[in-house]
């Protein structure tokens, strides 16, 4: 055959391994994209959008057995229940904690083992680890959960694959906190949600500081009562997922 022939073709068999590879990982990357908000409002039911009458309160990272169980007491207190979203390596170090969330009558879900980027984790490892989570959460807690929250936000073509092999409905969250940074207080955590307390929306907090600053969930416990407050006054009723009427 003609070299020059050869030659002409390399480069054509190169670039269709790179347009391959390119499709392969858009495939991977394009779920996260819901974590943008213009994103999310076009995509309701990931965002967490509900019963228009009713906010979900949602709580990341924990069981903690430092702050976790404050929580606890404020929820009882305020007469609320919530979503708790665990890590598999938190309710693994703190099952008692684990088992009094489920006891008190709040909603366990899965926030994945470790709080690992699922865009930057390597192939299967999202896949195992979620399925681990849930038998612990099972084995725990004795209930079996419904709903994932990748850590980030950061949804992946794998970890959408992972959940809905274990049963999970992937959600996101309307708004945010902000209630992760070593400036945080509980006025600026109120602050920050305050625009989305709107019926059907999804909150996003913390009742750990495991993946934020030292302390900082001492500024959501603070605004804890604000925010139910806030929510009962605008005639909305706060609770957990299982109550905010996400379809199927």
């Amino acid at each position: 055959m003609d070299t020059r022939i050869r030659a002409r073709r390399v480069p054509a068999v190169a670039l269709g391994g790179t347009a391959a590879a390119l499709g392969v990982a858009l495939a991977h990357t394009l779920p996260a994209a819901t974590w943008l908000a213009p994103v999310r409002r076009r995509t309701p039911r990931i965002a967490g959008r509900g019963f228009t009458d009713h906010v979900a309160l949602t709580l990341d990272d924990g069981p903690d057995g430092a702050s976790t169980p404050l929580f606890l007491d404020e929820l009882d207190r305020l007469g609320c229940r919530a979503t708790f979203f665990v890590l598999g390596s938190m309710l693994s170090r703190h099952p008692d904690v684990g088992r009094r969330i489920a006891a008190d009558g709040h909603e366990i879900a899965v926030h994945g083992w470790h709080h690992d980027n699922a865009l930057l984790t390597r192939p299967g490892r999202v896949c195992a680890e979620l399925a681990r989570t849930v038998r612990l959460v099972e084995d725990v807690c004795g209930v079996r959960p419904r709903w994932y929250r990748p850590p980030y936000g950061a949804l992946s073509a794998e970890a959408l694959l992972a959940a809905r092999r274990n049963g999970l409905r992937p959600i996101l969250w309307t708004a945010w906190g902000r209630d992760w940074t070593a400036s945080a207080t509980p006025e600026s955590v109120l602050s920050a949600l305050s625009p989305g307390i709107e019926g059907g929306a999804t909150l996003l907090l913390h009742d750990s500081d495991v993946t934020s600053a030292p302390g900082a969930w001492k500024s959501t416990l603070g605004a804890l009562p604000a925010v139910v407050a806030s929510c009962r006054d605008a005639g909305l009723a706060v609770g957990p997922l299982r109550d905010h009427g996400i379809g199927p």
